[in-house]
């Protein structure tokens, strides 16, 4: 595997802390801030700040500079509608395409999710990981780097509505029933499968923000 740039690093260290909340919607960025904080030079971290811009994590404000954009609630549905294309049609890929050692590699991180006391963040994690295995096997860099950012949007929404209250688990066993197909080699089911998935997280998403909008109307 080759070695990520300093501008990679730096795009992947920034998009986690906006992910993760870190950085709040509607915090300005700061250039200097994170240079300090990542260790990371000033053109890698510049470079970085442009990609996220383009991937919409970032918003850039005349005489402002940049902010971290917002996540409105009426794009829920778009972004539900794109993975939920892309996703199922990408695992059936990865079934047609994939090797033995992708699905021993999918075994294992699922095998190290059954351990007791998983948090939350580490089922957050292996949900990730198995994903990036399926698109890894699918073979494709185009939809594989489509699906990462629609990915990383989706994690954000876990974390502003779910990170507190929602267990992963029922989402790592339909994992583990879509690893089932895919060692199987049952493509249909695997997109069935992985449809079923993205549409529970859809679902689990708007329940939370209907209920945290109850609440705010009460």
């Amino acid at each position: 595997m080759a070695k990520e740039s300093l501008s990679e690093q730096a795009y992947g260290l920034i998009r986690r802390m906006i992910v993760r909340l870190e950085l709040t919607p509607g915090s300005v960025v700061r250039e200097d801030e994170l240079q300090e904080k990542l260790g990371i030079g000033r053109t890698p971290i510049r470079e970085a700040l442009q990609r996220l811009a383009r991937d919409q994590f970032l918003v850039v404000i005349p005489r402002r500079g940049m902010i971290v954009s917002s996540v409105d609630i009426a794009e829920l549905a778009t972004l539900y509608e794109t993975r939920a294309i892309l996703e199922p049609y990408v695992a059936r890929l990865a079934c047609e395409r994939g090797r033995p050692e992708h699905w021993i590699k999918m075994r294992k991180v699922l095998d190290k999710a059954k351990k007791p006391g998983i948090s939350a963040q580490d089922q957050i994690h292996v949900d990730a990981e198995c994903h990036e295995i399926v698109w890894e096997a699918a073979g494709n860099r185009f939809l594989t780097d489509t699906l990462d950012v629609l990915y990383a949007q989706s994690d954000r929404l876990w974390h502003m509505y779910l990170a507190d209250v929602a267990d992963m688990g029922h989402a790592l066993d339909e994992h583990d029933e879509i690893l089932n197909a895919l060692e199987a080699g049952d493509a249909e089911l695997v997109y069935k499968l992985s449809a079923s998935h993205v549409r529970s997280f859809d679902a689990q998403v708007r329940d939370a923000v209907r209920k945290r909008l109850e609440i705010v109307l009460v």
